[in-house]
């Protein structure tokens, strides 16, 4: 079985490199150099939502079906960089080779990733082979939009209509699991700044197993699991996750309905 790594990430300004792009004081302050930053966007897009290349990775989870097993984690440690956390992610796709599943990461998790690679000279030959290595990846690759390595639940189900977008925490709901539990994307740069990291982990990894999850509905959705096969996978997640100790796991499970 092709090992399946539905995925999220979190970001926040990133200060450094807004100070350069923007010769800003280097005294001034990253939530001053921020707010700089978001006043310059509402002048010119009428909203404060940075553009990719201006984000700075700060957590990457991933949940992984592989072999007979599942589980859920961050990628690194509170301590590492941003270059190593997306370091880890490619060298995952290198070693896996694995069906990757998002929730809109066609239109932000991966394109926020490829800039970022290219900040931090990150090497990443797998993931961008499109059949010069391996002659398969010539119609099945990472970056074409309409090829399957890469499945981008969001855009697929919204038959790549922008317009048809939904936000993953209401179709997580609508269909009874946890959804968003303790913060959401807004709230991601207040909580680092107060020093949360750990907490913004947390939530990244309840957006990936949410992602996750809504793989398994959509598998059934297509015929590639039946019913029971289905319950089996569900079972096997509620499973894992009930052996945790982590607070946010329980929460999770508490929501779940």
């Amino acid at each position: 079985m092709t090992p399946v790594l539905a995925f999220d990430i979190e970001t926040a300004p990133d200060c450094d490199g807004l100070r350069r792009l923007y010769d800003l004081d280097p005294a001034l302050t990253d939530k001053d150099v921020a707010e700089i930053a978001f006043q310059r966007r509402r002048t010119v897009a009428n909203h404060d939502f940075l553009q990719l290349h201006q984000h700075r990775v700060i957590a990457i989870a991933c949940a992984l079906r592989e072999g007979d097993g599942f589980r859920v984690w961050s990628l690194g440690t509170l301590e590492d960089s941003e270059g190593e956390l997306i370091r880890r992610f490619f060298d995952g796709v290198e070693k896996y080779t694995p069906q990757l599943v998002s929730w809109n990461g066609g239109g932000f998790d991966l394109p926020v990733l490829h800039y970022r690679s290219l900040v931090h000279a990150i090497s990443a030959p797998r993931y961008w082979d499109q059949g010069d290595e391996e002659r398969d990846f010539r119609w099945n690759n990472y970056i074409s939009r309409y090829h399957a390595r890469h499945l981008d639940l969001m855009d697929l189900l919204a038959l790549y209509q922008p317009r048809n977008n939904v936000p993953l925490d209401e179709m997580a709901k609508l269909i009874g699991f946890p959804g968003k539990l303790g913060m959401d994307g807004s709230q991601v740069w207040g909580a680092y700044l107060d020093g949360k990291l750990r907490d913004i982990r947390s939530y990244c990894e309840t957006d990936a197993a949410n992602t996750y999850l809504l793989y398994l509905r959509f598998q059934l959705l297509r015929g590639v699991f039946d019913a029971a096969q289905y319950e089996r996978e569900i079972a096997l997640v509620r499973g894992t996750l009930a052996k945790s100790a982590e607070t946010h796991w329980r929460t999770f499970l508490e929501a779940w309905k």
